[in-house]
């Protein structure tokens, strides 16, 4: 895949480090010094302001993916008034959430009668929302001059070492939890002004334009249409993706919530390929559907679901082979609070196979945004939210948060089922081939083999065993089955360059 192979592995590596950060801060330092409800605090505060964050963009991010290019090559960076207009647009966004939050805060506060805290700070969803949505329309700007890489770093790995020193600041009594949760609502500022920084000192990005040009004239309808669309499928995806999280806040409390927050987070270890693939390949594809290049289209639908489904098993072999592991030290780390994690042993096991099936559809989502059906997208985002919603509502309230995880794996098989196939039966695109279907029944079958070997009393010498014989035993079967080409050749490269180059020396 070129560029997007070559960026895509640079991606993951800095969004592996913000995952191992982001997993110290979660599985050690969160436990070690906050309790379950300030935990939960902090989750809720997170995916708040997420939703918020994107809602207050007004579709102006799915603009700037498709149409930057157009303006570039028409009007060059210094003529280029895209930046003016959708931050302007922002703005009016964000004002108008303000406005939305002022005149319905009682009805906010009521509603989180179960979760006090929240109604204590949930001030402090403003500040971290703007500064969450500023970063975001930065964002989109340097994933279409192909800055994916430095983006990933601000927003997986920067983002997870401030709030590293956050919470050791708080464990060394440095910040009371008042203080805490006013400079978190503000932990967007400092990537924000790198990316700005990054972005000023660029070729491709400037903001001197101010004036309507001729491209916004012609395309203003077009681009409106498509903002519209494209932004509720999105919005509408974010929602059906972390209206779990305040579901849980009103129906069950923040304890309960930082103990799916930790079950969401080792899920998410699966997503990291997906993460870095997503922000390197849209402006590729984008490009591809200009060009006419429905060959490299394909090409890209292919390795993606071949790369992205194999990793995808490795990691999820590797967590749930692991996750009693977790939870035995998680009990011992949180011992002023009695442990009581071990909840999370099966809904870290639907959710990863939810995952899994999210991964092994590749970039899918993608290839359809980026396209001239691109209103499809927004049909199954709705199809999505629409589902997964009430079927949330009803599985917590009888089921609490196993019932919530079993609504994530159907939704999302539903979801990418639907968009499989109008992918099949549109462009007549089908990337799977015999070997996925080896690979995958291998693969399972070896875990299972793994899994049954006995446990040990030292949680440390379970998990450095479990880890070494799958790995091993995955590694065998990748260039046995070989349903992955590139990504055997490039293990292969790391293990014959990097490291037994290493070890010879």
């Amino acid at each position: 895949m070129g560029i997007i192979q070559k960026q895509g592995v640079k991606s993951s590596i800095f969004i592996m480090i913000g995952f191992v950060i982001g997993a110290v801060n979660l599985l050690v330092l969160f436990p070690m010094f906050f309790s379950k409800n300030d935990q939960g605090l902090v989750r809720a505060m997170i995916d708040i302001g997420a939703t918020l964050s994107v809602f207050c963009t007004l579709g102006t991010l799915p603009v700037v993916y498709k149409f930057f290019p157009f303006y570039n090559h028409y009007l060059g960076p210094k003529k280029n008034e895209l930046p003016f207009l959708t931050l302007i647009i922002n703005l009016i966004g964000f004002g108008l959430l303000m406005w939305i939050g002022w005149e319905n805060k009682d009805l906010i506060i009521k509603n989180l009668g179960k979760s006090p805290s929240l109604a204590t700070y949930f001030n402090y969803v403003y500040p971290y929302t703007f500064f969450l949505m500023i970063f975001y329309w930065l964002e989109a700007f340097a994933w279409g001059l192909q800055k994916g890489v430095f983006t990933n770093f601000l927003r997986e790995t920067a983002v997870r070492i401030l709030t590293t020193l956050l919470i050791l600041a708080v464990g060394l009594k440095w910040l009371n939890l008042d203080q805490f949760m006013l400079l978190f609502s503000g932990i967007y500022v400092i990537p924000t002004l790198l990316l700005i920084y990054n972005l000023s000192t660029s070729q491709g990005w400037s903001f001197r334009s101010f004036k309507i040009s001729s491209v916004t004239k012609r395309l203003k309808w077009k681009m409106l249409n498509f903002a519209l669309f494209v932004f509720a499928g999105q919005f509408f995806n974010l929602l059906a993706r972390t209206n779990d999280t305040a579901m849980i806040v009103v129906i069950k409390g923040l304890s309960d919530a930082s103990i799916f927050a930790i079950a969401t987070y080792v899920s998410a270890i699966m997503e990291i390929p997906q993460r870095s693939l997503t922000s390197i390949s849209i402006p590729v594809l984008a490009k591809s559907w200009k060009d006419k290049d429905f060959a490299n289209i394909k090409h890209i639908y292919h390795k993606s679901v071949s790369n992205l489904l194999a990793i995808g098993l490795l990691l999820f072999g590797l967590i749930w082979l692991n996750i009693e592991n977790l939870v035995a030290f998680l009990n011992w780390i949180s011992h002023n609070e009695g442990g009581g994690y071990d909840a999370i042993v099966p809904i870290v096991f639907i959710m990863g196979l939810a995952k899994l099936i999210d991964l092994a559809t590749g970039v899918n989502g993608q290839i359809i945004g980026t396209s001239n059906y691109w209103r499809f997208d927004f049909f199954t985002n709705l199809f999505y939210i629409v589902l997964s919603i009430p079927l949330n509502f009803y599985l917590i309230s009888n089921y609490s948060l196993i019932g919530l995880a079993y609504s994530n794996l159907a939704a999302l098989f539903l979801y990418n089922s639907v968009r499989f196939l109008f992918l099949y039966k549109k462009f007549n695109l089908q990337p799977y081939t015999l070997k996925h279907g080896i690979f995958l029944i291998l693969s399972i079958a070896f875990m299972l083999l793994v899994y049954i070997i006995p446990s040990t009393s030292n949680f440390v010498l379970n998990i450095a065993i479990k880890s070494i014989i799958y790995g091993l035993g995955f590694y065998g079967l990748l260039i046995w089955i070989n349903p992955a080409p590139e990504l055997k050749d490039l293990v292969q490269g790391f293990l014959k360059n990097k490291l037994f180059g290493f070890l010879r020396r």
